[in-house]
């Protein structure tokens, strides 16, 4: 893409926008991932389509990209903090089902959303129960420094050795103590401190549990995060994402135990995407009982997925955005408007018009603003270029956008049988529900150089 201007993105490390410099190529980027006890809903998925947003705009500026995207199928806790059951243990008993089966159903779910949403994977997705030693090693250098205590229950983090506790949230102690009063622990020295080690109970036994120098136990939720995007990332420690509700309690920990192992910054910079409401003041959670998936919310209103990521496109990504079933129908209606207008532009891509790419690449660069990015496309199919130059511009925008704007052109050329072999071996297996053999085929057809897509109106296949 043309090198018009610097990228800036808002870091909440340091409340304002800062101009993106990479600390080495390529840019390495970590994204909190599901935790895979229950389907992913709309307000989780909005989070995961702004990253997808971040990753095109890095590859639209000519950056490489590291993507790790981290699963929690152990540790995370029902209050989100130290005490209760763990997630993936009650949606095994839930359901009747092992709790490693559990991981494997949703996480499978999950990545069918993504491919629904047009979101790219990420390079590497990394469980948290295969990198246990990982986490381990890192809790015994805390130890080892002196940032540790035991209790009856865990081994935990003691936040008082750490100065700069509150740098990515900006609130004062006491705040933060309020936030971490709900759920007490009387042998905690700290309200803030956190869980890196849970010890099993010893009435009764788990089903993910390791091993360690303090007990048999198993992780806790803030740890994997920090070993694993050590472990990957190294010395490119560049974008940390997530949701604006991991900011207090999730990153704060990571960062306070990273830093205090590592000796040197965790990440330089944290994007973090507001929440997705049911109303104008209740939130989308699982832990509220009034979660909307994907699949059947665009069923009920009749509408494909990408009309939800198109709604999504409408409201800046630091903005909060509420859910009303009205908003999907209006926002398929808008992208039916904009792929009936490309269609008849014909099918000659031609070269992409320089003062529409630099209004485009102005406005993604400016913090990801997508509803300019949007309006910039109207405005370029509003104008008098010819066909050619229009077509060639939505290609070069829709690789941000990545809302297939030019698949209704039957641009695609002739496929190879033995791709349209394995894609309906792969349709067979998705039918199946062999989502394991479905993501052997998909990677097998992507290393021959083609990319499969999955719409409401059927497989689409195209050469990478």
């Amino acid at each position: 893409m043309l090198d018009l201007m610097s990228l800036f993105l808002y870091n909440t490390l340091s409340r304002s926008k800062e101009e993106f410099k990479s600390i080495a190529s390529p840019v390495g980027l970590y994204t909190c991932g599901p935790t895979v006890y229950h389907y992913a809903h709309i307000g989780n998925l909005r989070t995961y389509i702004f990253e997808d947003f971040l990753k095109r705009t890095l590859l639209y500026n000519n950056f490489q990209v590291e993507h790790i995207m981290n699963v929690t199928d152990v540790g995370h806790l029902v209050g989100d903090q130290d005490m209760g059951e763990d997630k993936m243990e009650k949606g095994a008993a839930r359901e009747g089902k092992t709790a490693w089966e559990i991981a494997d159903f949703y996480l499978a779910q999950f990545k069918k959303d993504l491919i629904a949403l047009n979101i790219i994977e990420p390079a590497v997705w990394c469980k948290a129960t295969d990198y246990i030693s990982e986490q381990i090693d890192l809790i015994t250098i805390l130890q080892e420094k002196g940032y540790t205590y035991q209790t009856s229950d865990g081994v935990y983090y003691d936040t008082s050795k750490f100065a700069d506790y509150n740098k990515l949230s900006h609130l004062n102690l006491d705040e933060l103590k309020e936030g971490a009063r709900v759920e007490k622990n009387d042998e905690k020295k700290n309200a803030t401190d956190f869980a890196l080690w849970k010890f099993s109970p010893k009435d009764q036994k788990r089903q993910m549990e390791w091993e360690s120098p303090w007990g048999k136990g198993f992780p806790g939720w803030h740890i994997e995060c920090s070993a694993m995007s050590l472990h990957f990332l190294k010395d490119h420690l560049d974008i940390h994402c997530g949701g604006i509700d991991h900011i207090n309690i999730h990153h704060t920990n990571e960062i306070a135990q990273s830093e205090a192992a590592t000796n040197q910054k965790f990440f330089n910079y944290w994007l973090h995407g507001a929440l997705l409401n049911i109303s104008d003041s209740e939130k989308m959670a699982k832990s509220e009982g009034n979660i909307l998936l994907l699949e059947k919310v665009t069923e009920e209103e009749k509408v494909e997925p990408l009309a939800f990521r198109y709604a999504c496109l409408l409201t800046h990504y630091r903005k909060p955005m509420t859910y009303k079933p009205e908003m999907l129908g209006q926002a398929a209606t808008a992208l039916s408007n904009v792929r009936r207008s490309i269609e008849n532009l014909g099918a000659q891509i031609g070269e992409i018009d320089s003062s529409f790419s630099e209004q485009f690449t102005t406005a993604v660069n400016d913090d990801l603003n997508m509803p300019q990015a949007v309006a910039i496309l109207q405005g370029l199919l509003k104008s008098d270029l010819n066909s050619e130059i229009k077509l060639g511009t939505i290609q070069s925008f829709d690789t941000v956008l990545g809302l297939d704007l030019i698949r209704t052109n039957n641009l695609a050329e002739e496929i190879p049988s033995e791709i349209r072999e394995l894609a309906a071996e792969r349709e067979r297996a998705r039918l199946d529900q062999d989502w394991a053999t479905s993501d052997v085929l998909r990677t097998k057809i992507q290393k021959l150089g083609y990319s499969i897509e999955d719409h409401p109106d059927g497989v689409k296949i195209r050469k990478i």
